[in-house]
């Protein structure tokens, strides 16, 4: 049996006519802080593979694996060099085999993240393309010729700070990135360039991968005119880097991505039941998640930053996102996620030390409540916190050149902790690359998994009862009132109906007959039928 043949068949919780990714819960690995197999101080392959038995026993449907190609590792394998290989420190193409037969035995799907928008500087298609204008490869990145006085050919900024061009004297022109200069920008607008990115895509399948996430999607296409953007309006919130101060009209977000994203989607759905969502940020994020998912030719899903840099979990917050999402024909299909690799951790953003614990309990049952698939970021089932890290220890490229205005995102990548008194907290090296943080090494894994009361527990119960009910796996909303600190949120799906309600404030909120109706499938931090103290939640069958 191949690898592609060995895909789980059926889906623990959806009914028998929905797609086994519609109301998934994914649960996202990133492999240099997951496990470390071999003692080099940087997790792998073979150390996820080690450790599935725990993220199966969550109740979860699939993993996401954060990048793990070839790379000079300057954006943390988001700057490929070799998109159809494993970088050594990760192991190697057989072990990647091995997690995904590991992966599939566990009854997990497997997702890998596709970085299409850019490539490393180390790429051989850019090696090829940077040496004329004339070589076989010439167009597959974004060129352009200086202006009369030399300056770039555009007034478009770096996400990491700086121009979004840097000179090459053996092309005699400048070449776009819109991240790190070693980041040269495709020119996905060429088809043979999507042609050899659909072709990766095909690699992957074949080896048995279910699906993708696919970074910086509405990067992928430029505007062709190299139009200036417009600056951006005045506003209250700090712009630590040149990106901040302008409306990204054309450097991103080209009308024609659409198109592109029908080729991903036809190429995959030749192989089955695979699933694709995009990462959209940006000012229009909601807009272009929208565009990318529409109808049956789109990707499956998309996921923005409604909560990943939100400063405060309100209400408010969660009825505006959901109601971006309306269960309605032709519309697309939401992700959503509170944590992820680039993102400081929720516990910190949003809750003091004292409310952490009650917070976070709330925030899982809110998060398996939201209509659209769950995204669980590694450790955040154990409420692991943002880490600070001092600037001689920083990694983060971003943070390094924006210090101290941009917080790292090394904070929310330090490695799991598995096992509390053992020195190395059971990640398996004496001197892993980022610190552990000492708050953090005591809610590993070993230390909840004796504490029946742990938040590790409670996000099983969590995620057990939305897969045993259809209305919080793939049911509509059919209200979602936000009254202050106070959430109501009503779910249906045939004759399933569920409401959540919760307390998002630290002042107990009483409870009227009608809000609380109902059989009470889970009471959160002491909630009743009458009453939700801070941070109280009840799930309510109606």
């Amino acid at each position: 049996m191949s690898l592609a043949e060995s895909r789980p068949q059926t889906a623990r919780a959806s009914a028998d006519d929905q797609p086994w990714w519609k109301g998934a819960t994914i649960y996202q690995i990133y492999p240099r802080s997951f496990m470390d197999s071999n003692g080099d101080g940087i997790g792998d392959l073979r150390g996820i593979a080690m450790r599935l038995d725990h993220v199966a026993s969550l109740g979860v449907d699939a993993i996401w694996v954060s990048p793990f190609f070839a790379s000079p590792m300057k954006d943390f394998g988001y700057d490929v060099a070799d998109y159809c290989d494993v970088d050594p420190i990760f192991g190697n193409l057989a072990d990647f085999d091995a997690l995904v037969a590991r992966a599939h035995g566990l009854g997990l799907r497997v997702l890998i993240d596709q970085v299409y928008s850019h490539t490393s500087d180390e790429h051989p298609w850019f090696a090829e393309s940077r040496q004329d204008k004339h070589n076989a490869r010439s167009d597959w990145y974004v060129w352009a010729d200086a202006k009369p006085d030399g300056s770039p050919p555009s007034n478009w900024q770096s996400v990491f700070g700086g121009p979004a061009w840097t000179w090459d004297a053996r092309r005699g022109q400048y070449y776009l990135h819109n991240f790190l200069s070693s980041q040269p920008q495709l020119n996905l607008h060429n088809r043979q360039v999507q042609d050899a990115v659909l072709g990766v895509m095909r690699f992957w399948l074949e080896r048995g991968v279910d699906g993708f996430r696919i970074d910086a999607l509405n990067f992928a296409m430029h505007d062709p005119q190299l139009r200036d953007n417009p600056p951006a309006p005045a506003t209250d919130r700090p712009r630590t880097r040149p990106f901040d101060f302008q409306i990204k009209k054309y450097n991103q977000s080209h009308p024609d991505i659409p198109r592109f994203i029908e080729r991903i989607r036809a190429l995959t759905d030749s192989f089955g039941a695979t699933f694709t969502v995009a990462e959209v940020g940006g000012d229009e994020a909601e807009a272009e998640m929208k565009s990318f998912t529409h109808g049956d030719t789109h990707l499956h899903s998309a996921y923005g930053f409604n909560f990943l840099y939100a400063d405060r979990l309100t209400p408010q917050l969660v009825c505006g996102a959901l109601a971006q999402w309306p269960d309605e024909p032709g519309t697309g299909w939401p992700s959503w996620a509170f944590e992820n690799h680039d993102a400081p951790r929720a516990a910190s953003r949003w809750w003091n030390e004292e409310d952490r614990s009650a917070g976070a309990r709330m925030k899982t049952t809110l998060l398996v409540a939201l209509r659209g698939n769950v995204i669980l970021y590694q450790g955040e089932e154990l409420g692991l916190e943002q880490v600070e890290i001092p600037f001689e220890q920083l990694h983060d490229p971003e943070a390094i050149a924006n210090w101290p205005l941009t917080l790292s995102r090394d904070g929310a990548r330090t490695p799991m902790p598995w096992i509390m008194e053992a020195h190395d907290h059971g990640f398996g090296s004496h001197s892993a690359w980022l610190p552990i943080g000492e708050a953090n090494a005591l809610r590993a894994v070993d230390a909840q998994e004796a504490d029946s009361q742990s938040l590790l527990h409670h996000t099983r119960a969590m995620l057990a009862l939305r897969n045993s009910r259809p209305a919080l796996r793939y049911g509509a909303v059919t209200a979602c009132k936000a009254d202050g600190d106070l959430l109501i949120l009503d779910r249906e799906a045939s004759v399933d109906r569920v409401r959540v309600v919760a307390n998002f404030g630290r002042e107990t909120i009483e409870l009227n007959e009608q809000q609380g109706a109902g059989e009470v499938l889970a009471a959160i931090n002491g909630a009743t039928s009458g009453m939700l103290p801070p941070f109280g939640a009840l799930v309510l069958a109606r």
